[in-house]
């Protein structure tokens, strides 16, 4: 039963942030909530943990694991659980008002984590226990535990004299502000931009992208037209087979320019901002760079062991993604194209290249893959694997009417979890796809079941149609459900270690490696069918989809390993060299030889992951680390002869996912596995083994 918090002063009976929620599951009561709501939830929060804290550090006695480090897990109940709600808005259900309300709420959090993670009392309690942690008698957990918030403290500055932490602290309030404007500014241009199609204009779009166009201008208060707007699930499909390369380029363009048209928007200059002020903290705290800094604290260790798998992967994926060029530009020639291929051409003349070599297109396969057959099939595999069972719940409160809510039993029909879907784009909602949680799991004073979400932007089918996904959606919504899987099966007992609590080049290991049961022919068999027909996906059509899935995998690599290298150069070069972030981008990628057909996925002003907040900063690499992990790691159900087994699907649930971090991720995965990873499993699963740089 979830542990209903007990406030210290008598709370806002207004306020429903500040009461207990009398909702199925204690779940957040969102009709309830407003904006005004948020500021004084907020501030009571910050001064009930700002009390907790200087509980712990006036405490007289003797540190302990107790009065230390179960008591730091113990405090800032109320101010996770206000973030949570708070933070799931803004991103998935924004308006104008709580766009206004997050720049404020940056700053807050800015300086009432500073003193927090650079008191020097508490840091010295830390420090106490964890030189004597051998000499302890904790669990495996609590000594993972008290490693981690000795190590994050100490990461944190906590460690510094007074006029180190002072400026310390006045860095990480400036870098709240800019990772909030940055995202704002990418939200602003996201919003701002549509292409509307006239009735000359539909050449080549599907009847399901021409449905889809309808709804989102229906959305967006445009009813009876379609728009093309700039979510990727909009963008991707219209370059893949719109005729006209006028309008190819004109949605090219505008999606590729987001953050970089230097109108109110522009991020340039916050991007440089940024950059010099990770640098100064890093060399404060000792390090040469940004991404020394960081990349000590993960699996990598270093930025040359980043650079080494990178390179590795670069080499075979650029000479494949040339071979393609030229193969793509010959295609033009034939079609009586007189001119060179440009990178809005690419998704389009890719598109024939695959019918004629592989007899598959992408349009002959997407009615097959409705997104509620999907779904199915995502808690589906959960099922075979784990014991989990999912039925809807219209009972629990949701932040918009699309949301959708599921309980989560585990195989002897005990509650695990709330699982939250989001799944259409809206103007409200950020771009991308996510994991993310209103609870996390924990067992420290009772069982508290987690509460998961998953958010989505896929294209909204008109009315009486369903949602259809393509290979790259359904393939994205076994992603993130394979985070949700992190969150939903974790089993620690602190909070702090709970889900996806891990390194950032291990968190996603779990949901890269469940993209490879969407692909599979025992699962497509019993849930791609025909939207309108029912019939399941043919069997030659399968075959194909199998047999094409490793085609364009050139420029899919070249796509990510570029933003990769980027992310790293952005934060291994002093920041004072940086002075124009779109030559400094043509610099890096001359430097690598980056394909002129082709961009990176994440241009710098719209690069998110990065200068939206810090936690990919440096980081970008990390889903490419992971799937070094994630391919060796399924190649365990295929020596086994079953993709279901048993034995090895325990294992997984063991040692990956239900640990949370509650241990070392490479001893977590060599328990798994029984081996390190090994990365031959990467380049042959894209097919990039065969060519010769890859030798």
């Amino acid at each position: 039963m979830t542990e209903v918090r007990d406030v210290s002063t008598a709370p806002d009976t207004a306020n429903p942030l500040l009461q207990a929620w009398q909702t199925p599951l204690e779940t957040p009561p969102f009709a309830q909530i407003r904006p005004e709501h948020f500021m004084p939830a907020f501030e009571q929060a910050f001064a009930d943990h700002a009390q907790e804290i200087a509980a712990m550090v006036n405490d007289p006695s003797a540190p302990d694991f107790d009065n230390t480090v179960t008591a730091w897990e113990r405090s800032g109940k109320l101010l996770n659980r206000v973030a949570a709600v708070f933070y799931d808005l803004v991103s998935a259900n924004s308006s104008p008002e709580l766009l206004a309300i997050e720049s404020e709420v940056a700053l807050r959090m800015a300086r009432h984590w500073n003193p927090v993670m650079m008191n020097a009392v508490l840091f010295g309690r830390l420090a106490r226990l964890h030189h004597d942690r051998d000499t302890l008698t904790l669990t495996g957990e609590q000594k993972r535990l008290l490693e981690r918030l000795y190590t994050r403290m100490h990461r944190a500055g906590a460690g510094l004299d007074e006029a180190a932490k002072a400026r310390m602290s006045a860095i990480n309030e400036k870098l709240a502000e800019l990772s909030t404007t940055f995202s704002h500014h990418l939200l602003g241009d996201e919003q701002e931009w549509t292409l509307e199609l006239g009735a000359d204009d539909l050449d080549g779009l599907s009847p399901a992208f021409v449905a889809a166009a309808k709804a989102a201008a229906t959305e967006r208060g445009l009813g009876g037209k379609a728009v093309v707007t700039l979510s990727r699930s909009s963008v991707e499909p219209f370059l893949q087979s719109s005729t006209r390369r006028d309008l190819r380029e004109k949605v090219f363009k505008a999606f590729t320019a987001r953050g970089d048209n230097g109108n109110a928007n522009d991020n340039s200059a916050t991007i440089r901002q940024i950059l010099a002020l990770r640098e100064e903290s890093a060399k404060i705290l000792g390090y040469a760079n940004f991404a020394a800094y960081r990349l000590e604290d993960s699996m990598a260790k270093t930025p040359e062991a980043v650079r080494g798998l990178l390179e590795r992967v670069w080499a075979p994926a650029r000479a494949k993604a040339l071979a393609d060029r030229d193969a793509l530009q010959e295609l033009i020639r034939e079609d009586g194209g007189n001119f060179a291929l440009e990178p809005w051409d690419w998704r389009f003349y890719a598109e024939k290249l695959r019918q004629r070599r592989a007899n598959f297109d992408d349009a002959a396969i997407k009615p097959y893959l409705v997104l509620e057959h999907m779904i199915e099939a995502a808690f589906d595999v959960a099922h075979r694997l784990f014991g989990l069972s999912f039925s809807e719940r219209k009972d629990v409160p949701v932040w918009h009417p699309d949301v959708r809510v599921w309980e989560v039993k585990d195989a002897a029909g005990a509650h695990k979890a709330l699982f939250y879907g989001d799944y259409f784009a809206r103007a409200s909602k950020r771009s991308g796809a996510w994991m993310t949680s209103l609870r996390d799991q924990q067992k420290l004073d009772g069982t508290v079941a987690p509460l998961v979400i998953n958010v989505m932007n896929f294209a909204k089918g008109s009315e009486g149609h369903p949602s259809l996904l393509s290979p790259d959606d359904a393939r994205t919504l076994f992603h993130e459900f394979g985070h949700g899987l992190h969150g939903m099966l974790s089993d620690v007992v602190y909070p702090s270690l709970s889900g996806t609590s891990v390194f950032t080049d291990f968190v996603e290991l779990p949901s890269q490696l469940y993209e490879h049961w969407q692909t599979r022919p025992e699962v497509l068999q019993q849930f791609a069918r025909h939207y309108q027909t029912g019939e399941p996906l043919p069997d030659d059509l399968l075959k194909r989809f199998l047999a094409a899935r490793k085609f364009n995998q050139g420029f899919a690599t070249v796509e990510f390993v570029s933003s990769a290298l980027m992310d790293m150069e952005f934060h291994s070069h002093p920041a004072d060299t940086i002075t124009d972030v779109r030559a400094f981008e043509r610099q890096e990628l001359d430097k690598i030889g980056m394909p002129a057909e082709i961009v990176m996925r994440h241009r710098p002003q719209q690069f998110g992951h990065i200068f939206s907040g810090d936690h990919y900063a440096a980081g970008y690499y990390s889903y490419m680390w992971s799937e070094v992990m994630d391919a060796d790691a399924f190649g365990a159900f295929e020596e086994a002869g079953d993709i279901f087994d048993p034995a090895v699907a325990k294992r997984l649930h063991d040692d990956i996912y239900s640990s949370g971090g509650s241990r070392d991720p490479e001893d977590a995965y060599i328990a798994f596995r029984g081996r390190a990873p090994q990365v031959d499993a990467l380049l042959r699963g894209r097919g990039l083994l065969d060519t010769p740089e890859a030798a």
